[in-house]
């Protein structure tokens, strides 16, 4: 009875599903016969792993590409972020935000500090920057703030705080891949950024990540650290961890920087035609404007649905865009503060965190990925909008 009752719906609005699935995104594949090449490469120098010939070409070519003074391959943005905070020897509490995913306040717990979760700005959907400072204590040692969507936080702003109270800051740019503000890579702000190479990013390196600063002796410690604490044959000069990226992944890091440029134009199309369709619908929120200085990646799309103007919620649209074989996601909910390892933290509390809570009730990813046509979007937002009540 329930699937007459679809199939009269789909009739009733002439949309058909999708013959195959469309998920929120698609890794970008680089031609095997460019992979190969480098794989032959590879084998020829007989190495692997630990540091090799392509590790160093793709620092060197990611350091250019994305503006920052220095940069540090990793296996996982994960363990990169883990590694930032042993780098910066951060102890105590660091304030961060609710709204990001699982891997963000975990890098600190598994640091055995305590995460201090701060509201988002209702706009942007990063931390507040406004409110930072009414959460600092004598405990607080830095901030830990995300660029949600690949959206720069309000940088100058929170390194405002930081130098008031003498704070860290710490960015996790997962999301941020050659994102600028003022013509500058936003690794250059802060004390450390990481960013992350998985393969649902834009860019990637299959599994993959890195951390961008400008000290020389930052970077010294933390390729130190990513490798053991070893510096040599007979020298192990502190605890470090197994962080280090293999050559074969970096070998196809070095080629996937040759996509990026038609990648993100072929974004910024799909964004336009979602941008046309969608905004004027009640009850959708588009993702935020940013200024002429800034540069996104436009790796995310991202909207908002107001239950009370669209007539229908969140959850409704994504549980009924299935049936139309299109899988969106729930970018990110449950919040962090909402999780039982740390929903018991004062900073988690609801009341304490209105923006995130309501933000994570409506926020929904759509599909963005250059192998989507421009007229599967328009199918896509028409089937939004035929759930409009």
């Amino acid at each position: 009875m329930i699937d007459t009752v679809k199939q009269c719906v789909r009739i009733k609005q002439n949309v058909e599903p999708f013959p195959a699935p469309i998920y929120v995104t698609r890794p970008v594949f680089p031609k095997i016969e460019e992979v190969t090449a480098k794989l032959e490469d590879i084998w020829r120098a007989q190495w692997l792993t630990n540091n090799g010939p392509q590790h160093h070409k793709l620092e060197e070519e990611l350091t250019e590409y994305l503006k920052v003074p220095y940069l540090s391959l990793f296996n996982n943005g994960t363990i990169a972020l883990m590694v930032a905070c042993q780098s910066l020897r951060l102890t105590g509490d660091v304030i961060t935000t609710p709204f990001t995913f699982a891997a963000t306040p975990h890098v600190l717990s598994w640091n055995n500090i305590r995460p201090i979760f701060c509201d988002i700005d209702p706009v942007t959907m990063n931390i507040n920057a406004d409110q930072i400072e009414f959460m600092i204590t004598p405990q607080t040692t830095a901030i830990l703030a995300v660029h949600v969507f690949g959206t720069p936080c309000d940088v100058e702003k929170i390194q405002a705080v930081a130098d008031k109270y003498g704070l860290r800051v710490v960015y996790d740019a997962a999301h941020a891949f050659g994102v600028e503000v003022d013509g500058k890579g936003i690794g250059t702000f802060g004390d450390i950024s990481m960013m992350s190479f998985h393969a649902t990013k834009l860019y990637h390196t299959v599994e993959g990540g890195a951390l961008m600063h400008k000290d020389k002796h930052l970077k010294e410690r933390i390729d130190l650290l990513k490798n053991f604490g070893i510096k040599n044959e007979e020298e192990v000069v502190m605890p470090g961890i197994n962080g280090k990226l293999n050559e074969v992944q970096a070998a196809i890091g070095r080629i996937m920087l040759g996509y990026m440029a038609e990648e993100r134009e072929k974004r910024i199309a799909l964004g336009k035609i979602y941008d046309e369709e969608l905004g004027d619908v009640p009850g959708i929120t588009l993702m935020p404007k940013v200024e002429d200085n800034i540069r996104l990646n436009h790796q995310y799309y991202v909207i908002r649905i107001d239950e009370t103007k669209f007539g229908r919620s969140r959850d409704y649209v994504y549980d009924h865009f299935k049936e139309y074989n299109v899988f969106t996601r729930k970018y990110f909910h449950p919040l962090c503060s909402e999780f039982t390892c740390y929903r018991q933290l004062s900073s988690a509390a609801p009341e304490k965190l209105p923006v995130a809570v309501k933000v994570g009730r409506e926020v929904l990813s759509m599909p963005m990925y250059g192998g989507l046509t421009e007229d599967d979007a328009r199918k896509i937002c028409g089937i939004l909008k035929s759930f409009r009540n």
